[in-house]
């Protein structure tokens, strides 16, 4: 009986060995695959950094503004004025029709039930 249990005993440990050393190799692999994509994203941020200065100098207001002067004909472009803004109010909005449509009647109805609940909670 000892003889078997002992078997068992180096079997089991034997098979916790085996598996301690996969996935000793799994975390080895894990590992790599961490740094290497670490390395990407220090590329990608060090790329995104020149890209962000690259913008940034295309951008100058000066330079834009002698790039307008330059092709102002061939563009058209004319400085903004005051009167070129509309108002918010002014605007004409569309009815959806996917709204149901409202008595006026029922609306009034409606905002004065509001108005006294409002009126009643304290």
């Amino acid at each position: 009986m000892k003889s078997i249990l002992y078997v068992l005993t180096a079997l089991s440990v034997f098979g916790l060995a085996l598996w301690a050393y996969q996935e000793n190799y799994r975390t080895q692999q894990v590992l790599k695959e961490t740094q290497s994509l670490q390395r990407q994203i220090g590329t990608a941020q060090a790329r995104l950094a020149v890209l962000n200065a690259e913008w940034a100098y295309l951008n100058r207001p000066d330079r834009l503004r002698e790039l307008a002067d330059l092709n102002f004909e061939r563009l058209g472009l004319l400085p903004l004025r005051a009167e070129q803004f509309g108002r918010a109010d002014l605007i004409s909005y569309g009815e959806d029709p996917d709204l149901p449509s409202v008595d006026p009647d029922e609306l009034q109805a409606i905002t004065e039930v509001q108005a006294l609940y409002e009126v009643q909670v304290p």
